[in-house]
């Protein structure tokens, strides 16, 4: 029973819809072979077993995995190893986890699905990576090895109904239970010689290996001559956050946004260079932010030259590149296609994509999960710019003309109040930011009242005021044109930076009340229940 290509021909295509290719089907593929070694441990199964599993229930896997060290070592490497952002990565397990289960659901039938995958351990056990014996419970591999032998020794005369190429997960035919074989008579025999090869075969290496020792090792130490090398420790850039170039244009060929997150000034100028050259002394508006956090390298940098003239021409687009991926949003449809159409023709290798609707809900949470992963990474002693990010990634979606703290957001920032505790020299900048919808002088004083709405809930929860400053920047700080719902999600916003490193050049002064926050009260739980449109400043 092929299980992975199973789930490759059923499930992927549900996953990816249309966006397909050999590095998302890959990581897939591997992830398949996680989740179904971890539904093959009992104890694991048993948390979510009971549990009546849709297929839209995108929190199967942070149920099944509740380490969240070993879900973010999952995500990080799978990104890694496949050259997937690792945002994008998390998107499409959650999304194919749930899917993922109810297909096993089905092939096992009547059989419990844990037994049934030990029974077809051989058929993805070559799949899962070495990296990934850390997240898996110790031993599983091991479990069911004679009936591993035993499937091994039949394989040739295994027969299994593959589902057509390309269907959907709803259209799959592969619901009748699982036919097991029946052993054959001396079948018990039959599991054991491969196991006695092995035996034989260790004994032997082991003899020939301690005959060739000038001092041979205690006689204990033989086993370790049969085990698998360590997966080496993770380097280099594996686990730092992709480049990233993100621009707006206005309604002419003006750049209208643009910022650079890099890991080293190299690779800033390289980008910063490409930019300037389309656009002229419109990139000299291009602000640049180096981190040892961000890769040094962009695979999109070599295609610049070829894609920016294109970005150029299409009027109040928006445009993200990060890593491998180019997500496209603009207000005219046809330019829509037309800019993604020819920024595939003149990239093949990167992955380019227009930006659907926005999904207010989702995006929240997953900015909180990233925020929340980023604050369990910090360590100890954290770097003040890494707090600062990672208190960054969250959206904090205020209502209406509101500066009520959702509740969503505040475990986030509680953790933010422990972190500041440990950092007591770290001093903080809220930046408050919202789109250019309405009156100019209001926003500008609702983006105040909220960055200071953030930092009373902040020091009602025992930060430091005198430690933190705020600024409302309102509509004059975009991130993308306004003239997508995207766009305008993206510009209202919620800023932390370093205040020693943000204060100059400031051309209005930073607020600095602590007295006055103070007497901002910390939201409660029905402060937040007011509905949330999507055109919230």
């Amino acid at each position: 029973m092929d299980i992975i290509g199973h789930l490759a021909r059923t499930v992927t295509p549900a996953v990816l819809a249309d966006n397909h290719n050999p590095q998302n089907e890959s990581l897939l593929k591997q992830f398949y072979a996680l989740f179904i070694a971890k539904l093959a441990d009992q104890e694991s199964f048993t948390r979510v077993g009971s549990q009546e599993i849709h297929r839209d229930d995108l929190g199967l896997f942070d149920r099944l995995w509740t380490d969240e060290g070993q879900k973010n070592h999952i995500s990080e490497e799978l990104a890694a190893h496949n050259n997937v952002d690792t945002i994008s990565v998390k998107g499409l397990i959650a999304s194919a986890a749930p899917l993922a289960f109810n297909e096993i659901k089905s092939l096992a039938g009547s059989v419990p699905i844990p037994q049934f995958l030990r029974d077809n351990l051989e058929s993805y056990r070559n799949h899962i990576p070495t990296w990934a014996t850390s997240v898996l419970p110790a031993g599983l591999l091991g479990l069911g090895a004679s009936a591993a032998g035993a499937h091994a020794a039949h394989a040739t005369t295994t027969n299994t109904t593959a589902t057509p190429a390309g269907h959907r997960i709803s259209d799959t035919t592969s619901t009748e239970p699982l036919v097991r074989e029946e052993k054959e008579s001396g079948g018990f025999l039959k599991a054991l010689l491969p196991i006695i090869g092995l035996i034989i075969l260790a004994a032997l290496a082991w003899a020939l290996l301690k005959g060739c020792q000038k001092d041979p090792a205690p006689v204990a130490t033989p086993e370790q001559t049969v085990q698998q090398p360590a997966e080496p420790a993770v380097t280099g850039n594996t686990a730092l956050a992709p480049a990233v170039l993100s621009l707006a244009t206005g309604e002419g060929n003006e750049l209208f946004a643009c910022r650079i997150n890099a890991g080293n000034e190299e690779l800033s100028n390289t980008v910063m260079t490409a930019v300037k050259d389309v656009f002229g002394t419109g990139g000299d508006n291009c602000r640049a932010d180096i981190d040892d956090g961000f890769a040094t390298d962009m695979p999109a940098a070599p295609h610049l030259a070829a894609i920016l003239p294109l970005i150029k021409n299409t009027p109040n687009a928006n445009v993200i590149i990060e890593g491998n991926d180019v997500r496209i949003d603009a207000p005219d449809q046809a330019q829509l296609d037309k800019l993604v159409a020819d920024i595939k023709a003149a990239a093949p290798e990167l992955n380019v994509v227009a930006t659907g609707p926005v999904d207010f809900d989702a995006e929240v949470k997953q900015s909180i999960a990233d925020a929340t992963t980023a604050m369990d990474n910090l360590g100890e002693n954290p770097d003040p710019k890494d707090v600062a990010r990672a208190l960054s990634l969250q959206v904090i979606n205020f209502a209406v003309d509101k500066t009520d703290i959702p509740a969503e957001n505040q475990a986030v920032l509680d953790r933010a109040v422990e972190v500041m505790k440990q950092v007591p020299d770290m001093q903080l900048l809220i930046l408050g930011h919202t789109d250019s919808d309405g009156d100019d002088a209001y926003n500008k004083d609702l983006s105040q009242r909220r960055a200071e709405a953030v930092k009373a809930y902040l020091v009602s929860k025992g930060a430091d005021a005198a430690k933190l400053m705020t600024k409302g920047m309102g509509e004059t700080d975009p991130m993308a044109t306004n003239e997508t719902e995207n766009g305008k999600f993206r510009n209202r916003r919620i800023e932390f930076t370093v205040y020693d490193e943000s204060v100059a050049g400031m051309d209005t002064p930073i607020t600095v009340t602590p007295s006055d926050s103070a007497d901002i009260k910390a939201p409660t739980a029905e402060a937040t229940t007011e509905p949330q449109a999507d055109t919230a400043q």
